[in-house]
């Protein structure tokens, strides 16, 4: 079953699933946006993209940040996606991330595009 991120209750009062699709994407981006030591029970879980939104807006940062993404997909995500390519730009106070990636069930390539910034 893929449960639907951000959870929630479905039409029939129970828990709302997701397509494929729509699952990998959410994971992916639980994936991104969750600082290590976030999660109680898995405090290794994450990313730290949080932290690229308050560094300077540099070339080697946004490099060091690619790498950075595209390790926490591959430890997080291997099972379901082989991950292409990681892109970050900062656009001001907005950090954009473009992934690449092939769903290893059905071989179909894919990109989502997600937008962090300070609130």
């Amino acid at each position: 079953m893929n449960i639907a991120f951000p959870f929630r209750i479905g039409t029939h009062g129970r828990t709302a699933v997701a397509g494929q699709d729509d699952y990998i994407r959410g994971l992916i981006e639980q994936v991104l946006f969750t600082a290590p030591g976030e999660r109680v029970n898995r405090p290794e879980f994450g990313s730290g993209l949080d932290q690229a939104l308050f560094s300077p807006n540099r070339g080697d940062l946004s490099t060091a940040t690619q790498f950075l993404l595209q390790g926490a997909l591959q430890q997080w995500m291997g099972d379901l996606i082989a991950v292409q390519a990681v892109s970050v730009e900062n656009d001001e106070e907005t950090l954009l991330v473009a992934v690449q990636y092939i769903v290893l069930e059905s071989q179909e390539q894919k990109i989502a595009r997600f937008e962090g910034g300070i609130p």
